[in-house]
């Protein structure tokens, strides 16, 4: 049974989440520039001093659920079976955190509008950056025990940690500037398999550049 603290900090772990998702899903809707604090606690039902308990900002609590996702997945990974092959785990890790069910729909294409609006407003991407920050010692640390390595002295987790963030961001970016819609959780497999094969050149790539 979980204990008094432990309850305390899920609820408050909860609570964060559904500011965040309120928070994007009206920016997404709506625009950035019509959205308030005070839309965003009605939407999530709690007081504008709840929200301004988690959050001092819009770009902070949408910054929130990238910090959320990156600590599932790295949860993820250290519970995958031992005996199955790493990058099989990140790729798994990774897609079920970040690909939507629908990627092809209608409401996927407003979603994606939305989203691209959204992610270029520079207040966002500051604190995406700060996010990122936060949440790379913790993913380098999951892929250190899955791992079986010693983070202090092998640059191997962290690097792998940085490559997860990176490829995750090119999937997302192709995704949203595809002309058609594009299946999110496909093009991740492509990065994440590609990476696992060592980024070897294209032979279609080769051809072009030999002509």
């Amino acid at each position: 049974m979980p204990t008094g603290n432990g309850l305390r900090e899920r609820k408050k772990r909860e609570t964060r989440v559904a500011l965040s998702l309120a928070t994007i899903r009206l920016c997404v809707e709506r625009g950035w520039d019509h959205v308030t604090i005070e839309d965003i606690a009605a939407a999530a039902d709690v007081s504008v001093r709840t929200f301004r308990n988690y959050f001092s900002n819009k770009a902070e609590a949408i910054a929130a659920a990238h910090v959320e996702r990156t600590l599932r997945i790295a949860d993820e990974i250290r519970a995958s079976p031992s005996g199955e092959p790493l990058w099989e785990s990140i790729v798994e890790a990774v897609q079920a955190n970040f690909a939507p069910d629908d990627s092809t729909g209608v409401e996927f294409r407003r979603w994606r509008d939305g989203v691209s609006l959204m992610l270029a407003e520079p207040a966002l991407q500051g604190e995406v950056l700060k996010a990122n920050a936060a949440t790379q010692d913790e993913l380098a640390r999951a892929i250190a025990e899955r791992a079986g390595t010693d983070l202090a002295h092998d640059v191997y987790p962290k690097l792998v940690a940085a490559v997860i963030g990176a490829g995750s961001a090119v999937a997302i970016e192709h995704c949203l500037r595809a002309e058609r819609p594009t299946p999110l959780d496909q093009v991740l497999r492509e990065v994440f398999d590609r990476l696992a094969a060592g980024l070897p050149v294209p032979s279609d790539l080769g051809v072009h550049r030999d002509h």
